[in-house]
C-alpha cells in the first residue's frame, strides 16, 4: 500500500490523467485498463471527450508496436475506478486521485491568476531595459528555472507548491530588473537575488557542475 506509485497530473488547459498511471496504480495491466475505456467509451464520453494517445513502444516490449493510451478528465479517471473492483488498493487510489485533482486546480489557478501576471511583469521590466534583445528574456527565463529546479518546458505541469515557488521566483527576478540600469546588471542582480530560493545542496551541485 505505502508503495503505490505517485499519480502525477498533466495540467494544461484542463487537469488530465494517463490511463498508463492508473493501471499501474492499480497493479494491472494497462491493455486491460484501456480495454475498459474503449469498451464503455459511449459512458467516458457523456463526461468529456476522451483524449486518445499513441506513445511510444515500452522498453523492453516485443514488436515495437506503439503503446495507445487515454488521458482522463477527473470524472472520467473516477468513472473508470468505479467500473474496478471496489478493493482497498482501489479505495486508496481513490483518495489519491482527489488529492492529486485537488493540487491540479489549484496550479491551473495559479498559473492564471499569479504565474502569467508574473511572467509579464517580469518581462515588461526587461523590455524597458533593452527592447530588443531576445537573450535577456531567455537568460531571466534559464534564472527563474534553475532556481526552482526544473527544466525547459516543465512549467505548465508543476505541481502547486512547486508554481507558487515559480511565481515567487519570477516577482524576485522582475524586482531585481526594476532596480537596474542595464541588462547586465539586471542579470547579475537577478542572479544574486536567486541564489537565496536554491537549497544548499543544489547550490553544491550546481557549483561543481560550473
Amino acid at each position: 500500500m505505502n508503495h503505490q506509485p505517485l499519480i502525477h497530473i498533466q495540467v494544461k488547459s484542463e487537469p488530465r490523467i494517463d490511463s498508463r498511471l492508473i493501471a499501474d496504480s492499480l497493479g494491472v495491466k494497462h491493455q486491460n485498463t484501456y480495454g475498459l475505456i474503449k469498451d464503455y467509451k459511449g459512458d467516458f464520453e457523456q463526461l468529456g471527450v476522451i483524449r486518445f494517445q499513441t506513445g511510444k513502444p515500452p522498453k523492453g516490449s516485443a514488436g515495437g508496436r506503439p503503446e495507445h493510451y487515454a488521458m482522463l478528465n477527473e470524472d472520467q479517471a473516477y468513472l473508470l475506478l468505479v467500473y474496478s473492483r471496489n478493493t482497498v488498493k482501489v479505495r486508496a487510489i481513490k483518495v489519491k486521485l482527489v488529492q492529486a485533482f485537488r493540487d491540479a486546480r489549484k496550479a491551473l489557478e495559479s498559473h492564471q491568476t499569479e504565474y502569467l501576471p508574473g511572467y509579464h511583469a517580469m518581462h515588461d521590466e526587461l523590455a524597458h531595459l533593452d527592447a530588443n534583445s531576445r537573450h535577456i528574456h531567455m537568460n531571466f527565463n534559464r534564472l527563474v528555472n534553475k532556481a526552482v529546479g526544473i527544466g525547459s518546458g516543465e512549467r505548465n505541469s508543476l505541481p502547486f507548491p512547486h508554481k507558487s515557488m515559480l511565481v515567487a521566483a519570477q516577482f524576485i527576478a522582475a524586482s531585481a530588473a526594476h532596480t537596474a540600469s542595464n541588462s547586465k546588471e539586471a542579470y547579475q542582480k537577478a542572479k544574486d537575488a536567486l541564489q537565496a530560493l536554491i537549497p544548499p545542496a543544489m547550490q553544491l551541485a550546481q557549483e561543481s557542475q560550473s
